[in-house]
C-alpha cells in the first residue's frame, strides 16, 4: 500500500491549524480518491508511487514507458531504480513534467496519452503540493526556491535519469528554468508553459494599471496569509465554493469528465494544510511578482540548451517575457496557441499535445532546430 505522510504539517496560521483538519472535509485518502478518477481518463498503462529522497520526504509520481511494471495499486518503499526508463531505446531523453502553484499530476489527464507515444514520461507533484511530502520551508525566497530545486534533483538522481527534458507550467516553469541554470548538464531541452515569475515587478504602480485595483487592493490585504487560505476558511462550502469560482476548469476537461471530477480534484489538492503554498507566499510580493524574477537569470542557461515557451492567446500571463528573452537569445522558440488561456495545456489539449510532440520530434537522432530551419528555409528558397 502506498506509504502515506505521517509528519506534522506546517501550521497555517497558529490557532487556526487545530481546526482546520476537522473544518475542512478532505483527507489524504480523498485526494488519492479524486486523482485516480482524474486519471481515469489515461488509456496507456503507468506506474506510480512515492520516490523517498532526504528528510524522510518523497515526491509522488508516475511514470510511463518505464521499466517498472505497471500496477494499479503504487510500490512502498519504492527501489531506486524502479522507475528508470525502459531499455527500449527511445530518441529522446525522459520527459518531465512539473505542475503550477495549486496543481497536481492529475492536471495533465488530456495529455499524458499523447505525450508518451515517443518516449518515457514522468510527472510528478513538486514537494509541498498535491501527494508529495508537505515539509516546512524556509522563509527566505531563495531557500524556499532551493528547497525545491533540491528536492527536483534528489528525485532525479534516486529514479536514475541521466538527462530530462524538463517541462513547466506556471510555477513548474520558474522552478524548471531554475533547475536549469544550476543542474545545465541534466537538462537537454527546456519547455516554458505559461511561467510564472519572470518579470519583474514594475517600479511604478501605474504600470500595475492592467491589473484591476480589487485584485491589486486584495493583493496587499491578503499578502500575510496564503492565497487559498480562504479555501480551507470555508470549511464544508470549500467544495462548493471551488465549482463556483472555477467553473472554467469543467469546460476545460468536458471531453473527458461530465461532473465535478475536476473541481473535486482541485479541492482536495488544495485543502489539505498548506506548505509549498507557504512557499509560494515567500517568494512573492503583492499581486503575485517573484521577488527573485527569473527574467533576470535565464540568460545565463547555456546558449546549447534549446528553450521553447508556449504561451495561450488568451492568457493573463504577459507573454513580453518571452520575446524579451528572445532579443538576446534568438533561438528561442515561441509558441502561441490560438484560444488558449493559462491553462493552455487543459483548454487546447490537442494543439499543446501536438506543439510539445513536434518540440520532442525535433530532438530525434539529435538533429538542431536551428540546422533543419536553415535547410528548409534553403530548399524554398
Amino acid at each position: 500500500m502506498r506509504r502515506m505522510a505521517e509528519e506534522l504539517q506546517p501550521a497555517e496560521h497558529g490557532w487556526i491549524s487545530s481546526w482546520l483538519p476537522s473544518w475542512c472535509p478532505t483527507s489524504p485518502s480523498q485526494l488519492k480518491d479524486a486523482e485516480d478518477k482524474m486519471l481515469k481518463a489515461v488509456k496507456t498503462p503507468f506506474s506510480r508511487q512515492d520516490v523517498p529522497i532526504s528528510n524522510g520526504n518523497y515526491l509522488w509520481t508516475i511514470a510511463f514507458n518505464a521499466k517498472a511494471h505497471p500496477s494499479p495499486q503504487p510500490q512502498s518503499q519504492p527501489h531506486p531504480t524502479s522507475l528508470q526508463p525502459s531499455l527500449q531505446p527511445h530518441p529522446r531523453p525522459p520527459l518531465v513534467l512539473l505542475h503550477g502553484f495549486g496543481g497536481g499530476v492529475g492536471l495533465w489527464a488530456q495529455n499524458l496519452d499523447s505525450l508518451c507515444g515517443s518516449g518515457a514520461v514522468y510527472a510528478l507533484d513538486l514537494l509541498g503540493f498535491g501527494r508529495s511530502s508537505r515539509p516546512l520551508f524556509s522563509m527566505d525566497p531563495q531557500g524556499a526556491e532551493e528547497q525545491f530545486l533540491g528536492a527536483l534533483e534528489e528525485w532525479r538522481d534516486r529514479v536514475g535519469l541521466e538527462e530530462i527534458i524538463l517541462l513547466g507550467h506556471n510555477l513548474g516553469g520558474y522552478l524548471a528554468a531554475a533547475y536549469t541554470l544550476t543542474h545545465p548538464h541534466r537538462v537537454k531541452h527546456l519547455i516554458l508553459v505559461e511561467p510564472w515569475g519572470f518579470p519583474a515587478r514594475p517600479e511604478s504602480l501605474d504600470q500595475e494599471k492592467s491589473i484591476p485595483v480589487w485584485i491589486r487592493a486584495m493583493g496587499v490585504v491578503m499578502n500575510p496569509f496564503n492565497l487559498l487560505a480562504t479555501l480551507r476558511l470555508a470549511g464544508p462550502l470549500g467544495p462548493m465554493l471551488v465549482q463556483t469560482i472555477r467553473s472554467d476548469f469543467k469546460q476545460k476537461y468536458s471531453s473527458v469528465f461530465d461532473d465535478n471530477t475536476v473541481s473535486d480534484y482541485i479541492y482536495h489538492l488544495n485543502a489539505q494544510t498548506p506548505s509549498g503554498e507557504t512557499a509560494f507566499r515567500n517568494m512573492t510580493v503583492p499581486c503575485g511578482w517573484a521577488k527573485r524574477p527569473m527574467l533576470d537569470r535565464i540568460g545565463q542557461i547555456r546558449p546549447d540548451i534549446p528553450i521553447s515557451i508556449i504561451y495561450g492567446s488568451r492568457s493573463s500571463i504577459d507573454s513580453d517575457s518571452g520575446y524579451t528573452l528572445q532579443k538576446t537569445r534568438p533561438d528561442v522558440d515561441i509558441i502561441v496557441i490560438r484560444g488558449g488561456g493559462h491553462y493552455v495545456f487543459a483548454d487546447q489539449p490537442d494543439d499543446f499535445n501536438q506543439n510539445v510532440f513536434h518540440i520532442l520530434a525535433r530532438m530525434e537522432g539529435g538533429k538542431d532546430e536551428r540546422r533543419e530551419r536553415r535547410m528548409r528555409g534553403g530548399r524554398e528558397g
